[in-house]
């Protein structure tokens, strides 16, 4: 079979169907919990998130790490600080680093299948069948 060599190869081994199922029910949370915080702190900027949103946050962040740990993109994404209590924006800021994390995780694993004429994650059970992984 010949070697994958389109700008999608990268050295982030592909999801399993259940990391897929993760990110297709999480990532929605985690959008709307930035909107949420992107609205609290356009009235309070340096508001401090209390306990309970932190701890909230890291438990959907942390099952996010899960579905990202072996990619590249997971060493530039932080949890919330539950000791530190960060600022509204400071958590805005860390969770548009998970989201465009979780963009680029999606971008090299969902893509076109020309195989079957969808547009479909490639994952571990079921691999892009034109290359090797």
């Amino acid at each position: 079979m010949p070697r994958r060599t389109d700008t999608n190869d990268t050295s982030s081994p592909s999801p399993t169907e259940e990391q897929v199922a993760t990110y297709d029910r999480l990532v929605p949370m985690l959008e709307a919990a930035h909107r949420e915080m992107t609205e609290l702190s356009k009235k309070k900027q340096d508001g401090v998130v209390n306990t309970f949103k932190i701890k909230t946050l890291n438990r959907l962040l942390g099952e996010l790490s899960k579905v990202i740990e072996k990619d590249p993109s997971h060493a530039f994404v932080d949890m919330l600080d539950e000791e530190t209590l960060p600022q509204n924006s400071d958590a805005v800021l860390i969770l548009s680093q998970w989201r465009a994390a979780l963009k680029q995780y999606k971008d090299r694993h969902y893509r076109y299948d020309p195989a079957e004429s969808v547009t479909r994650w490639f994952t571990v059970e079921n691999p892009d069948k034109r290359y090797r992984s």
